[in-house]
């Protein structure tokens, strides 16, 4: 029966048109599985580079903008074109066989407004006007938000802007209130689009105070722009806070009409006394009627929140094997590493999610959660909590003193420990488990892929009083939550010399069987060269807030903070191929048929939160054609460690000759004394 249900599974992805890449996550539902074959676990290895773009904002920015960047984007393949947008909101469109500039769009931000997430787009959504006419203007429509929370319709085509779509092509959001700064509140995730309407969320600033924005999702239609609803998250009634906004992407059902969104946190973060209660619909997988807005179900992943727990990943849209017959299925994975299974109709778990126990005793004024939702059947992606055995140090075996202190005088008391004002250890992170990147499916073996982060913040509440005039150690992220009683500083568990507390992998890519309810493998990703003094390149895995694409080949991509592209097999994790980067490609791979040839594409600018180096590349790969191979260089020198190596040697050859040299003339001055 599986052999079967295999073969029917690939009969349905043969005749859908998904040659392409026409969704940020390969399809409205996010799954990034691509049924194209022609690279293989068995021929990945010969990859070579096909083209680079670069968008030329490293040349034309100033370099402390530049610092304030994260290149995220996904390019789609739509219209003949690769079409994606830069850290600064600019809509290219690329030749799919060359990387030739095709058009470009600039909607002139301020660089001058310092975002709150940084200056970032992760991506941008297609839409085809079925009313209009063969060869109609804005028939095929890019939609893109901006960092200065603009909606923008462009011609697919040509890229101009689309005169009938709200005022000469774009809407100004309305934040709905005063911003604290120019850049509280922006768009960082693409927009998504069905049943002739477009969806867009927001990114808004955390930790600067109770009364942030409201966290409203917004639809337009998608013709015209006119307002069809909007929809905030958080329940206001009895309750003090902004935002529960949806900054990460979301997933659209075409078929059901329906939306779906992975709520946040509300405001602030880490102290929620003015918001008693389960906040909802915060923190939540929420199903509402695409066409007019209408809630038709919430599945919340954490009550109360207070550690940042928001949801972070695309839903994933999926048909499942359960063992008790298919189901269509969401897919929620956490920043916890929990992986929520549930109904697509009906929000409720497909497997059991249990009410547990959680640590209490918050800061003052603080009403947690008793209990919070754990799944029972699919284990959780990493572990969940950090103890001693868990801390490493500069020598294996040795554990650092700066950590093994760190931990003794924090909270620490495992997952959902409240935050305090002595420290509390919030492990996995705030950005840890499976963060925007999402996760991957494939639907004909029905394995799950996601990267996941392992790390640990230092949460700690600062009362108001000492609040006043704080100086956050370096290396700290300070937030005055006003209107709460604490403001609070989080900063990442390190050892003296800049490295996470607890021992690697810091990232790894992790596979898990669904019906099973098995974890299957998990690999490290990413190597500490871009970082480590000399470019050491040591095999501890990076953080990854970047995801995977997946193909019928049998290979797993993926980026990460070091500058490479790795290619995996899907089977058993054992890494195939990598190749060199400008600068580390953060930021998930996509790939396309293009007049016969399989392409790989990769955004790689860098991340200035990750402290990598920073660019502005897309880099295409794709097997060699008839005389072509990989260069001598690529094979030694572009891998993990070969720069060092090549030094090195080099350094070792140069003071040979010099020692040579030295005995030479040493030898001389003898022969002359004599």
């Amino acid at each position: 029966m599986r052999s079967l249900f295999r073969l029917l599974a690939a009969l349905v992805l043969c005749i859908q048109p998904a040659l392409a890449w026409e969704y940020w996550g390969g399809d409205r539902g996010g799954q990034r599985f691509s049924p194209l074959t022609q690279i293989t676990a068995d021929n990945v290895g010969t990859l070579i580079r096909g083209w680079e773009f670069r968008t030329g904002d490293l040349d034309a920015r100033p370099p402390e903008v530049m610092k304030r960047t994260k290149f995220e984007v996904t390019p789609l393949f739509v219209e003949d074109s690769l079409i994606f947008c830069s850290a600064f909101n600019e809509v290219i469109a690329l030749d799919p066989g060359t990387g030739a500039q095709k058009w470009r769009f600039d909607p002139k931000i301020s660089m001058a407004q310092r975002p709150a997430n940084r200056f970032v787009c992760r991506g941008v959504a297609h839409w085809t006007d079925d009313r209009a006419a063969e060869g109609a203007a804005c028939k095929s429509r890019i939609f893109t938000g901006t960092n200065d929370a603009r909606l923008i319709a462009l011609d697919a085509r040509t890229g101009k802007p689309c005169a009938d779509f709200g005022n000469a092509g774009e809407i100004k959001i309305d934040a709905g209130m005063k911003l604290a700064w120019p850049g509280e509140f922006q768009i960082t995730s693409a927009p998504v689009t069905g049943h002739g309407v477009v969806v867009v969320g927001s990114a808004i600033g955390d930790n600067r105070r109770v009364d942030a924005p409201i966290g409203a999702v917004r639809a337009f239609d998608a013709r015209t722009g006119q307002p069809r609803w909007t929809f905030d998250p958080l329940v206001h009634s009895g309750i003090e806070a902004g935002h529960s906004n949806v900054w990460a992407p979301m997933s659209v059902d075409e078929e059901r009409g329906l939306v779906f969104l992975p709520t946040t946190s509300p405001s602030p973060d880490f102290w929620g006394g003015k918001r008693p209660g389960n906040d909802e619909h915060a923190n939540s997988v929420v199903a509402l009627r695409i066409e007019t807005g209408e809630l038709i179900w919430a599945f919340q992943t954490v009550h109360h929140d207070v550690w940042d727990y928001d949801l972070p990943a695309q839903p994933t849209l999926a048909r499942i094997d359960t063992g008790n017959g298919m189901r269509d299925v969401v897919i929620q994975p956490t920043k916890q590493g929990f992986v929520f299974v549930l109904d697509r109709d009906t929000g409720k778990p497909v497997w059991p999610v249990e009410e547990r126990a959680v640590p209490q005793n918050g800061a003052e004024g603080e009403q947690l959660s008793p209990t919070q939702p754990f799944p029972t059947h699919v284990p959780p992606l990493l572990t969940q909590r950090m103890t001693a055995d868990d801390i490493g140090g500069l020598l294996p075996g040795v554990r650092s003193s700066t950590c093994t202190k760190l931990l003794a005088q924090s909270r620490n008391e495992g997952l959902y420990t409240p935050p305090s004002t002595q420290g509390t250890i919030v492990y996995p992170m705030t950005g840890g488990g499976v963060n925007w990147g999402s996760a991957a499916f494939d639907p004909v073996n029905q394995i799950l892929f996601a990267n996941v982060s392992h790390a640990a913040h230092v949460i700690t509440l600062i009362p108001r009083d000492q609040a006043r005039g704080f100086n956050p150690p370096p290396g700290h992220d300070f937030g005055q939550q006003e209107g709460a009683p604490f403001a609070m500083s989080r900063a990442l568990a390190m050892t003296a010399i800049g490295t996470p507390c607890n021992t690697p992998p810091w990232g790894e890519t992790v596979a898990v069987d669904l019906k099973a309810g098995k974890i299957l493998w998990h690999s490290p990703v990413g190597t500490s060269e871009d970082v480590a003094p000399l470019g050491i390149a040591l095999n501890t895995g990076t953080p990854l807030v970047n995801g995977v694409a997946i193909t019928a080949g049998g290979v797993l991509f993926t980026g990460a903070m070091d500058a490479y592209l790795r290619a995996f097999d899907v089977k058993s994790g054992k890494q195939l191929w990598l190749a060199r980067l400008p600068v580390p490609g953060v930021a998930n791979p996509m790939t396309y048929l293009w007049k016969g040839e399989q392409y790989v594409v990769i955004g790689a600018g860098g991340h200035s939160e990750g402290g990598t180096s920073i660019g502005d590349s897309v880099v295409a790969f794709r097997l060699p054609r008839q005389g072509e191979s990989a260069s001598l260089w690529t094979r030694l020198i572009d891998r993990p460690g070969g720069r060092f190596t090549a030094k090195a040697l080099a350094a070792g050859v140069v003071l040979i000759v010099l020692i040579g040299l030295l005995w030479r003339w040493r030898r001389k001055r003898r022969v002359a004394a004599a």
